[in-house]
């Protein structure tokens, strides 16, 4: 079993926030990855929820701020949801997802966490007229 560091980056490489979980499988894809991720950060949001959710996607009606979400009000995030959301957004770049210091491409790659524990998420601002 492997432990694995999730760390959120900007695009100039300044370090946002970080946690670790482990006891996650040796080899796993980066989509059981992504999913992993969003689903343990809306757990920990489910069991304290808040009036700011800090996450890799913007809930649904959520508004963004800066390195976060603002909730309308406080209410429990679906994190199958929100999953998805985060799928679709790294098909879209909307944010890189860096392996040691290899960027992944693919959410069917392989990833062997023995080798590389550390995970970065590099969220994308789109730029505006671009």
């Amino acid at each position: 079993m492997a432990t694995v560091t999730f760390r959120d980056e900007s695009a100039t490489g300044r370090h946002l926030a970080e946690f670790s979980l482990p006891d996650l499988p040796e080899r796993i894809t980066a989509r059981e990855l992504v999913r992993l991720r969003v689903r343990e950060e809306v757990a920990r949001y489910n069991a304290a929820p808040a009036s700011r959710f800090n996450g890799l996607v913007r809930p649904v009606d959520a508004e963004v701020e800066l390195n976060g979400y603002r909730m309308g009000a406080t209410r429990r995030i679906d994190w199958e949801r929100q999953a998805d959301i985060a799928e679709r957004a790294f098909q879209r770049n909307g944010f890189l997802l860096l392996v040691g210091d290899r960027q992944i491409d693919d959410l069917a790659e392989a990833i062997d966490l023995t080798v590389d524990p550390v995970v970065s998420f590099v969220k994308l601002v789109p730029l505006v007229g671009g």
